[in-house]
């Protein structure tokens, strides 16, 4: 009987094991080029950068309630803000910033210049005058602009004080301050500022 040489299998396994290996010319196949290489023909680029950037301004009081203000920041660029004839004219509805209309958004009631606000988003439309602010929230939510601003969907409205920053605002700029007696949501841009009172109930 023949025995086999134990040396010969090895060898011969060997040899099957470098035929079934894959040359290097596969290894580096379209597909797995496709996993590491990019044709910048179908990469998506980036949007361009807003003239008036998107900005949210946020603030949680202490039983939790978290309130947020998101809006469009546009910039001044040289121009004359508040006016009769100017980019902002006395006495018109004004989205309260630039392209879709401003929001605030509050997981709980709060009460916004002494009128209670119940949870949920609302649109923030103003109308500027020299001396004063009438502050509106609106019902109706995901609007562009102001041209399609309905009065009969108003929750609230009310008049706020303007006043004179100690520093110009290059850029329209609302925020939560905290003041004396408590917080205040303000808007900023130019030489006008004004400041609100919020509160929970």
């Amino acid at each position: 009987m023949t025995r086999t040489n134990p040396l010969l299998l090895t060898l011969l396994a060997l040899a099957f094991v470098v035929a079934c290996e894959p040359t290097e010319d596969y290894a580096s196949s379209d597909a797995d080029d496709a996993l590491v290489t990019y044709d910048t023909n179908t990469v998506v680029p980036p949007p361009d950068a807003r003239l008036s950037p998107t900005a949210l301004a946020r603030t949680t009081f202490d039983n939790g309630t978290y309130v947020k203000v998101t809006y469009s920041g546009p910039w001044k660029r040289g121009r004359e803000i508040f006016g009769d004839t100017t980019l902002v004219p006395y006495g018109a509805v004004w989205r309260t910033g630039a392209n879709e209309t401003t929001e605030l958004t509050t997981t709980g009631d709060l009460l916004i210049a002494g009128q209670r606000v119940p949870a949920g988003t609302y649109s923030v439309f103003s109308i500027p005058q020299p001396d004063r602010w009438t502050i509106i929230l609106n019902q109706t939510v995901g609007q562009w602009g102001s041209g399609r601003y309905d009065e009969a969907t108003d929750l609230l409205r009310f008049d706020v004080d303007t006043m004179e920053p100690p520093k110009s605002y290059e850029a329209f700029t609302i925020a939560f301050e905290e003041a004396d007696e408590g917080r205040h949501l303000t808007m900023a841009w130019d030489d006008v500022k004004v400041a609100i009172p919020v509160t929970t109930p």
